[in-house]
Formats: structure tokens, C-alpha cells, sequence
């Protein structure tokens, strides 16, 4: 079968991949001129499983009114005069109760969790390398009231049997042995010890050439203007450079998703929300962090990727801007010297943002729809990198008529009401 794939971030990239394992003709077509460029290029460099969570939940309004009144809050919004923002947080909204947030959850982790293993599969089988590393996610806690709430989160772990590991001052010392510079700063962390970090640009764009191997074509440099239907199928994609075919077409646009779905009648509550980062050199190894700190202050994620350290953060719903707002690294840059002060060199950074693909109750959108030939794959926000070898596997298996081995059911887009968008 011959299958098109929009879009060649990482999820993208992941899709094409297991397609062309499965025996299929694949060609994958993006407007950039290289895999991950886009939202896959720069983010915080996390798998992690253990913090596959819903956005939205209990509590979030009133932590929200507080975010927006911190100076380096973790969350900025930019109102605008576009009704789709306003029913996407409306929509989120509504999910911020706790009867949504566990069926919300539960829709997560399961794809998450399988999606780690493929990954640790898919290493194994091609030997690639993407300066990976296994050990572990660290949530570090600067009050004790952060550390003492931290019950529920801990009663959610046991119920989906994730390891992790309640730790006091000396325990967050022992697993990230720099912090011991800066140990008045915090009182105990929440350790994943089987969480893992890896630079995602680096992955999806060394995925891509093994899936080159199979056969996998790319069509960079190619605009993708619009899907052409007739009746219940898709009989081709509108590109820069024409008309394209295929017995099979999977949109995985990310945030761009929704624009490409709506003029044939599928409305996918997908919208951007903007996420930053910085690339710091490390300068004395011995200062810096050996995986990954989660600032739980900032919600800022401290990751080391072989000689650099990933500092990733901040929640932006600002449309489809791609603007680089200097608040936004002024926290990133505040979190990094706090935590790692002699870790790296903030003058040498880079300052980068990209548009996570967020919907409103948190599980991505995986599945086919109700035109017999199209698929989706988009809709990951945060955990994109995450849930990507897994979503694309499982895409896979659908596309080549196999049961995939977990139940996605629940993440087809049938689960929200396409009777309104």
C-alpha cells in the first residue's frame, strides 16, 4: 500500500518509519527543508511516561490566576480576537474536574508507557544514538508545601504501577550530585527512575535516514495546501508541487492539523500553545545535571544532553505566533542559574520556541476517521516526544490492518463532537 505522511516531525518521522517496517510505500511531505524543524526541534528532551498528564485538572483555575501573576510564571496568555482560542480553553476548562482528569490519564499512560518501550526497542534494533540517556526524572520541590502535596500524584503512580521514589534533601542530592551547590534552595524531590532524556531533533532526524533505508521517500521544501475528497475517501493532497496520490494519507501536522482537517469536515480541537527553550554549553560537567530536574516553582525542565543542557518551559497560548518574547527566557534563564549555577554558560545559549499541538483534555488523537483512508496522529503537546514511538507504531499496525498491541480506541478523534468543530 502506498501512504502519504503530512508532516515529518518527530511523530511524523515515527509514523513513516514503522509504515515503511510494515512492508508499505511510504513518502513523507513537509514545507521544511529537514525533519524536525519545527515544534521537534528544541523542546526539553524528556520521556517521560510517569508525567503523562492532563493539563487540566482539579485545581488548575485557581493555579492558573496565580501563574498569571507570577513573575516567572509558568503560564502567559495573550488574548486574542479568535473564537477558536476562546472554545479551546473553554473546552479545557470543562475537563478541569476530577472525574475528567482520570479518565483523561488513563487515556494517557498506557500510550505513553508502550511508547517508551518501543523506543527502548527501536534503539536496540538500529543502534541509534541521540545523546540518550536512562536516569530518571527528578521533581524538585523549593517549599514544603509543594513536598506535602504531593499525595495525590503518588497515589495515581501506584495505581498505573510506575516506579518512583519520594525523596528528602540528601536523596535529591544523591541523584543529582550538583545540587548539593545550591541545597538551602529546596527541601525534596519525586524521582521517575525510569524516565529517560534525549535530544528529539537529534533522534527524529537519525530515524529519518533509517527510514530512508527502507525505502521511505521525502519531499521537503513541499507546501501542502489542501485534502481533496469524494465521498468517503481521500483521492489526494494539493502540494506546491501538484497533485499527490496514495491508497492511504495520515495528517501529522501537529498544531497545523486543524487547518488542513476543517475545509473536508473534521474538526480536531487542536491549538498551539507555545513552549520555549534554551541550549546552554556545559562548562564544568560536575556542576550540571546527569538527567533531567523539573523545577516544580517554574514548571521548567533542566536536561542534559550530552555537552549541552536543555532548559525547557513556559505555556504561551498566543495563537500561532512564533514571536521569541525576552520574559519568557528571562525565566528559563533564572531557573537554569538558580538550580546549576555553575553548569553552563547562559551567555553562549540559544534561545528558540516552538507551537506544542495541545488538545483540550489532554490524550493525543490517533486513530482513522470517517473517511476510510485518512488517519490522524497529532495532538501530543508536551509529549510529543514522548508518546512518539508508540503513536507511530500503533498507526502503523491500524494502517496494515493488525491489532496494535494496546487498546486506542478512546484516542480516536470520534471522542469529541464533530458537530460543532
Amino acid at each position: 500500500m502506498k501512504v502519504i505522511v503530512l508532516g515529518s516531525g518527530v511523530i511524523g518521522v515515527t509514523t513513516a518509519y514503522y509504515l515503511a517496517r510494515a512492508g508499505h510505500e511510504v513518502v513523507v511531505v513537509d514545507r521544511q527543508g529537514a525533519p524536525a524543524l519545527e515544534t521537534s526541534f528544541a523542546n526539553a528532551g524528556e520521556v517521560s511516561p510517569g508525567y503523562s498528564s492532563p493539563w487540566a485538572g482539579p485545581g488548575v483555575p485557581v493555579k492558573a490566576i496565580k501563574w498569571l501573576l507570577m513573575r516567572h510564571g509558568p503560564l502567559v496568555i495573550w488574548p486574542k480576537l479568535d473564537p477558536v482560542m476562546w472554545l479551546w480553553m473553554l473546552k479545557m476548562l470543562r475537563n478541569c474536574t476530577a472525574e475528567r482528569y482520570a479518565i483523561n490519564k488513563s487515556r494517557m499512560i498506557p500510550i505513553a508507557e508502550y511508547s517508551r518501550d518501543c523506543l527502548r526497542t527501536l534503539r536496540d534494533e538500529t543502534g541509534i544514538a541521540y545523546d540518550e540517556r536512562s536516569r530518571g526524572t527528578l521533581q524538585l520541590f523549593r517549599k514544603q508545601k509543594q513536598l506535602d502535596s504531593t499525595g495525590g500524584d503518588i497515589a495515581v503512580l501506584k495505581q498505573y504501577g510506575v516506579p518512583y521514589e519520594l525523596l528528602d534533601r540528601s536523596g535529591c542530592i544523591g541523584a543529582e550530585p550538583a545540587l548539593a551547590n545550591v541545597k538551602e534552595k529546596f527541601v525534596g524531590g519525586l524521582r521517575l527512575p525510569q524516565d529517560e532524556t534525549g535530544d528529539c531533533h537529534m533522534f527524529t532526524q537519525s530515524l529519518a535516514q533509517e527510514a530512508a533505508k527502507l525505502g521511505v521517500q521525502f519531499r521537503f521544501n513541499t507546501r501542502i495546501d489542501r485534502l481533496v475528497a469524494d465521498g468517503n475517501k481521500i483521492t489526494g493532497v494539493v502540494t506546491g508541487d501538484g497533485l499527490l496520490q496514495a491508497d492511504a494519507y495520515v495528517a501529522a501536522l501537529g498544531s497545523w492539523s486543524p487547518r488542513l482537517l476543517k475545509p473536508i469536515g473534521i474538526f480536531v480541537p487542536v491549538y498551539p500553545v507555545k513552549g520555549y527553550s534554551i541550549t546552554v554549553p556545559v562548562t564544568n560537567p560536575d556542576g550540571a545535571p546527569v538527567s533531567t530536574v523539573m523545577d516544580e516553582s517554574y514548571k521548567v525542565a533542566i536536561t542534559r544532553l550530552g555537552d549541552r543542557i536543555r532548559v525547557g518551559g513556559t505555556a504561551e497560548i498566543s495563537g500561532y505566533s512564533d514571536r521569541l518574547d525576552a520574559a519568557r527566557r528571562a525565566t528559563l534563564d533564572h531557573s537554569l542559574s538558580d538550580m546549576f549555577p555553575h553548569g553552563g554558560d547562559l551567555r553562549e545559549a540559544s534561545f528558540w520556541c516552538g507551537l506544542r499541538p495541545m488538545t483540550p483534555d489532554g490524550p493525543p488523537i490517533i486513530g482513522a476517521t470517517r473517511y476510510g483512508n485518512l488517519y490522524l496522529n497529532t495532538g501530543h503537546g508536551t509529549l510529543g516526544w514522548t508518546m512518539a514511538c508508540g503513536s507511530g507504531r500503533v498507526l502503523a499496525d491500524l494502517i496494515s490492518g493488525r491489532k496494535p498491541d494496546i487498546d486506542v480506541r478512546e484516542l480516536n478523534v470520534s471522542r469529541y463532537d464533530q458537530r460543532f468543530g
